[in-house]
């Protein structure tokens, strides 16, 4: 049994489907028909039904499917461990992070990282923190980056940098002539314009509406959001209040499109997430020590 049958396997097996296999690994349909069949052949068990043009995984595929999969993940460590040994002259290094920390604060780090080890290749996903755990915790990434605590079993976390979350409403609402939320204002006055649940930022929000005594579910959210940037442009124009990084806010409080009210806000950390059983490859730790740079 070779690793080009199991990946052969591997890529039958997600598709359920020969030619779809067979482009995705770049090779011909009868290649990979082959090697099924030689895999089968050698063991004197069928992994595939066949049934018409597609292919369904027996019970015994299904079971070998989890061991091969072991089998290529530790493949691919092993992998890693030689690009050490290559002293981070070559490489990939694959991350997920969050919105803010995407798109505000990762790409420097990126870049002088690119700039000291241009052998070393970079993949970044993007999407919210909830997602980034997952990713981090199934082993599909080698590092992520969120900017809210996380409490997942397995994951090694450290934070790399801070950032301040703010209040800010359009120069029209009814609280921008205020300088702070001061103990006259009621949150549950005002319509809300927040991003989607399993972001860091919402959930730092709802942990101070809380703290003050309020139930999230009280206020009035008029818009749920995917991006830093949408909120941002709704509450400019006039759609309700939020509460945001001072890095996504900035260009716009400057600009006089957005004010900023006085709300003792905690202080958030950027925090990197590994999985504790990950081998540590040489360009993980180059990237953290950058990281804190």
């Amino acid at each position: 049994m070779t690793l080009d049958q199991l990946r052969i396997f591997v890529a039958v097996a997600e598709q359920q489907h020969v030619t779809r296999a067979a482009n995705t690994l770049a090779l011909s349909q009868s290649a990979v028909s082959s090697s099924i069949a030689a895999l089968e052949a050698q063991y004197d068990i069928k992994l595939f039904h066949r049934i018409r043009r597609n292919i369904v995984l027996t019970d015994a595929g299904r079971q070998f499917l989890d061991e091969a999969r072991a089998v290529l993940t530790r493949a691919s460590s092993a992998g890693n461990m030689l690009s050490d040994l290559a002293g981070l002259r070559r490489g990939t290094l694959s991350l997920a992070s969050s919105q803010t920390v995407a798109n505000y604060w990762i790409p420097k780090v990126m870049q002088r990282f690119r700039t000291r080890y241009p052998g070393i290749s970079l993949k970044l996903t993007i999407t919210n923190t909830e997602q980034v755990v997952r990713q981090v915790d199934e082993g599909t990434v080698d590092l992520g980056f969120v900017e809210d605590q996380v409490d997942t079993n397995g994951l090694e976390i450290r934070a790399v940098a801070q950032d301040e979350l703010m209040l800010v409403v359009a120069p029209t609402h009814p609280w921008a002539g205020h300088d702070s939320m001061s103990a006259d204002i009621d949150m549950r006055d005002s319509i809300w314009v927040l991003r989607e649940q399993g972001s860091g930022t919402r959930g730092i929000f709802e942990k101070m509406v809380r703290s003050s005594g309020v139930d999230p579910s009280e206020l009035e959210i008029g818009l749920e959001l995917p991006s830093n940037e949408a909120v941002r442009t709704a509450v400019e124009a006039g759609a309700g209040a939020t509460v945001m990084s001072r890095l996504v806010a900035a260009g716009s409080l400057s600009a006089g499109t957005l004010t900023a009210l006085h709300w003792p806000l905690p202080s958030r950390d950027f925090l990197m997430l590994r999985h504790e059983q990950r081998y540590v490859t040489e360009a993980m730790r180059a990237f953290f020590e950058m990281a804190l740079e």
